[in-house]
């Protein structure tokens, strides 16, 4: 079965940097367009960064030149690089894939607070 699993939130201060890691397993990873979402309270959970099998980033504008998505293919994981933190940034952040149907992680707990 489809499993993802999330890691690397944690509490960090406005300005600093998270690296988030997502492993999947039960998917041909490769082929796969691959992306990262985020939950706030009481807000709707929203697309953060995709990536396609290809390696072609793409970000909501409000973490443009701030969050770089990767990912490595013989790892099957993907990863988002986090920098220059907002406190708005504060999320619960998942990972997500859609083979037919949307598949989800668990979510990581990022918080941004001084």
């Amino acid at each position: 079965q489809v499993q993802l699993v999330e890691s690397g939130g944690g509490l960090v201060q406005p300005g600093g940097s998270l690296r988030l890691s997502c492993a999947a397993s039960g998917i041909i990873f490769s082929a796969n367009h691959m992306r990262w979402y985020r939950q706030a309270p009481g807000k709707e959970r929203e697309l953060v960064a995709s990536i396609t099998r290809g390696g072609s980033p793409g970000y909501v504008d409000s973490v443009k030149g701030r969050f770089t998505i990767s990912r490595d293919n013989a790892a099957n994981t993907i990863y988002l690089q986090m920098n220059s933190l907002k406190l708005e940034d504060t999320a619960v952040y998942y990972c997500n894939v859609r083979v037919l149907v949307d598949y989800w992680g668990q979510g990581t707990q990022v918080t941004v607070s001084s």
